[in-house]
């Protein structure tokens, strides 16, 4: 009855995760840098989520400044508005929840080309 249990549990939060997000959980930027990394790709999206609910548009694992270096960043809408949420890949921290700007993305744009 235990493992019947945990077993739902598991599916009841698989699903529910999957409902606001709408990009696959399995392709993304960054996914050949997942092997480097502590935290999963699901464990971080849960987190995302948990910070900033609402659907989620674009992911990626990319290097970056702050934290321990490795950070999946995900695009979230919400309320009509687009949200940038970085969590640290080695401990599932939460390192930004903000609206993601216009000047903000080309600003990280001219960043990554520069690397």
């Amino acid at each position: 009855m235990k493992k019947f249990m945990i077993g739902a549990a598991l599916a009841a939060l698989t699903l529910g995760s999957a409902a606001g997000a709408s990009v696959s959980p399995t392709k993304y930027a960054g996914h050949e840098l997942a092997k480097t990394v502590k935290i999963t790709l699901v464990q971080a999206r849960a987190a995302a989520l948990k910070a900033r609910p609402g659907k989620i548009v674009d992911q990626e694992l990319e290097k970056e400044t702050g934290g321990s270096g490795m950070r999946y960043s995900f695009d979230i809408r919400s309320k009509g508005k687009t949200f940038e949420v970085g969590i640290d890949a080695m401990t599932g921290a939460v390192l930004e929840n903000g609206v993601e700007s216009k000047a903000k993305e080309a600003r990280e744009t001219a960043m990554e080309k520069k690397h």
